[in-house]
Order: C-alpha cells, then sequence, then structure tokens
C-alpha cells in the first residue's frame, strides 16, 4: 500500500491491476443486448446486402444511351423478387431494395423515364451498375464487424443483425452495491428533522453505476453504529462484484466503515488522493471483490466514482470508458490552483474552432449544482497562483 497521497493516475493504475473481466461470458439474444459490452468479435456471416440490390425506385434495364424505348415487364419489390431476366430493349419495375434481376445491369430512376403505354423512354443515359447496390459492398462475409469490447449502442446493434446474428457473447454485467453511511440521511421526499438531509448519494450513485452497466439494487443505508455496518457490509461482499460505500472513511468517532472492512479482511489498497474534490477516497479488495470508499460530499462523490469506479466497472466487462470528445480544452478563464490536482466541472463550448472549458459554477464539494448541464472534469494540475485562461487542459468524460 503506497504511503501518503497518491495521483490521481496511480490510483487508477492500482485500481486497474486490481481488476480482471467477470467470467464466464453469457450468449444472449441480440434483442436484449442494449448497452452490453462484447466479449469476442461479430463476424458478418454473410454478404452485406447479401444480394445486388437497386438503390432507387426506378427501372431494372442494360446499360445504354438515353432516348431508348424500352418494354416493360414485371417488377422486383423489397421481398418479392422479379426471376424473369431483362434482355435489351425490356426493363422491369423496381423499387429501392429490391433485387436486381437477372440480366440488368443497371437502375434508371423513375424520374429519368417517360412513361406511356407499358413502355418507357429513358431521358438520360444509363452506365453500367449505376445505381446498383452490389452484394458484400457493405461488409463482406467474414469481416470483423464489431471488436471484442465494444458496446452495444443503437449502431452496433443495427451493424449486427445486419450481420446475420440473432444471439451474442456479452460480458456478465457486474453486481453493485452502494451502502451511504450516516444517521442524518433520509429518503427522497422525506420531511426533515434538525440535522437531517436527503440522502441524494444514494439514488445518484445508483445511477452511474447503472449507466456504467452494472446491475445495481437500491442502495441501502448505513447507521453510526459498527456491528450494523460489519454486517451490512459482510452481505454485500458475498453477493456484490463492487460495494461502493458513501461517507465514513475518515478518521472520525463515528467513522466505522475502515475498521469494519479491516475486520472483515478487505485489503486497503490506497487511501488517500492528491484531488480536490475527493481527497479521502479509499478502495480495497477481498479477493475478486472490490471496494470503493467514495467520500460523503455529493460532488465528491461524483467526481470520485468518474475518476475510479466507472474505469473499474469498464475493465470488468472487459472493456475501457470511452474517451472524451475531445481530449483537452482551453480554459475560459483563469482557475486558483491548489496543492492537489483538481477536478472541475466544466460546460463545453466551441469558440473560433476551438474547444473552451467554462467552469460550471461554484466548485465546492458541497455544490451539487456544479453537476448540472456538466460536460466534462477538467482537470487541473496541481501548483501555485492561477492556471490562467487560455491555458490547456486534460478532459475526463463524465459517466454516460
Amino acid at each position: 500500500m503506497p504511503s501518503g497521497l497518491i495521483t490521481i493516475a496511480q490510483a487508477r493504475e492500482l485500481v486497474l491491476q486490481s481488476t480482471r473481466p467477470l467470467a464466464p461470458p453469457e450468449l444472449i439474444e441480440v434483442d436484449h443486448a442494449l448497452d452490453r459490452v462484447l466479449a469476442q468479435d461479430v463476424a458478418a456471416a454473410g454478404d452485406v446486402p447479401p444480394f445486388p440490390c437497386s438503390a432507387m425506385d426506378g427501372y431494372a434495364v442494360t446499360a445504354g444511351p438515353a432516348g431508348r424505348v424500352l418494354t416493360v415487364f414485371g417488377e422486383s419489390r423489397a421481398g418479392a423478387p422479379s426471376e424473369r431476366p431483362v434482355e435489351n430493349g425490356q426493363a422491369t419495375r423496381i423499387s429501392t431494395g429490391a433485387a436486381i434481376p437477372p440480366g440488368a445491369s443497371a437502375v434508371i430512376p423513375q424520374e429519368n423515364v417517360e412513361v406511356r403505354d407499358g413502355t418507357i423512354t429513358t431521358t438520360a443515359p444509363v452506365r453500367e451498375g449505376e445505381h446498383v447496390r452490389h452484394a458484400g459492398e457493405d461488409i463482406p462475409a467474414g469481416t470483423t464487424v464489431l471488436a471484442a469490447g465494444s458496446r452495444l449502442r443503437a449502431a452496433e446493434l443495427g451493424a449486427a443483425v445486419a450481420s446475420g446474428l440473432g444471439r451474442v457473447l456479452v460480458a456478465r454485467r457486474p453486481r453493485v452495491q452502494v451502502l451511504c453511511t450516516g444517521d442524518e440521511l433520509r429518503p427522497p421526499g422525506e420531511p426533515l428533522g434538525p440535522g437531517e438531509i436527503h440522502n441524494s448519494n444514494a439514488l445518484m450513485l445508483v445511477a452511474l453505476a447503472a449507466r456504467c452497466g452494472a446491475v445495481a439494487p437500491a442502495a441501502g443505508r448505513l447507521p453510526d453504529d459498527r456491528a450494523a455496518t460489519v454486517e451490512a457490509l459482510a452481505a454485500a461482499l458475498d453477493h456484490a462484484d463492487v460495494t461502493i460505500v458513501s461517507g465514513g472513511v475518515s478518521v472520525g468517532p463515528h467513522d466505522h466503515v475502515k475498521p469494519a472492512l479491516a475486520q472483515l479482511q478487505v485489503e486497503e489498497v490506497f487511501w488517500g488522493v492528491s484531488l480536490q474534490p475527493g481527497k479521502p477516497t479509499w478502495f480495497g479488495v477481498r479477493d475478486d471483490r472490490l471496494v470503493f470508499g467514495l467520500p460523503g460530499n455529493p460532488v465528491s462523490a461524483f467526481v470520485t466514482f468518474t475518476l475510479f469506479a466507472s474505469h473499474a466497472l469498464a475493465a470488468l466487462q472487459g472493456t475501457t470508458v470511452a474517451p472524451a470528445l475531445e481530449p483537452e480544452a482551453i480554459l475560459a478563464m483563469a482557475v486558483h490552483r491548489h496543492n492537489r490536482e483538481q477536478a472541475v466541472r466544466v460546460k463545453l463550448e466551441r469558440r473560433d474552432g476551438a474547444v473552451v472549458a467554462v467552469p460550471n459554477g461554484p466548485q465546492g464539494s458541497h455544490i451539487i449544482t456544479s453537476l448540472l448541464g456538466a460536460d466534462a472534469l477538467a482537470l487541473i494540475p496541481p501548483g501555485s497562483g492561477e492556471m490562467p485562461a487560455g491555458a490547456s487542459v486534460a478532459l475526463e468524460p463524465l459517466p454516460g
């Protein structure tokens, strides 16, 4: 275990060193695979498209000059192809996506013909292969379409189905248990007594875990009691791949989480990150189970989940956190620096072709409104004085 505060990069590396993809993977119907992570490459079972087809509504013909008069025989529709060969002097009515009939080598759009008494007169020349989508033009059979580790969004699901797949092998979803500490916490909407607050971290952290592909039931609450803390943590360690505790990892007389974890033989990997907000972040392991002790302030909990827990959840599924759309941005205004690295919540704007990071209001660890509308975290290096406006800063993407 490192002594003293460690950097964000060091803490994340220690988390990833302790994380292995969950086994075994699951074979599921593609209909249920939204947001799952592929456990193996997806290759096309056949050509896409599977046959030569029309890119236009019009007529399947042979190539030739404008001014031809062609006799129309039959129709080729999507799902109902025409099997009658097209010869010189003939045409077949065809719809977009329909199979090209035998003998035809091109399609003339309907706006380029004059229709009269069962014939068409072409008003434009037709080149060989014009407006024809060839078999395998999009994806040849056997081509790797999606790589293992890809998250299946809408486009990826469409590509998988087009490639002929009905089922996909995906990583198992991590099971996450969120536990929030404190006698002062009350459920959403419940009236508050003296010194009480609503438990905003519970729903927020469960939602973040779900955004990262985890299965996360409702959060539990840990009272300020050692025996109850041990009991709840033991239950979480029995069934969850990742336990996330909000609050209780400091050294006050009512902070029971660290001694409870030690009693349950959870090995401390690190405690304390040179980070603002999020300094008292704790991370430990027991066998293949991961435990994160996040600060209790809501912004600190959000930031440390983003920087550390989200990366662990991705690694458990055999993938990585998608990089920010823009890896760096230009600071819109000067930011006071501290002796710790700062994770500043920012909105991103494009000004004169540059991506500009605008701090999203006051940045206190208790100000949850700094998260509203934020696009990323801007990582401000430690130091003295100010990080000036116009300086380049690295960006960290937010979950989901």
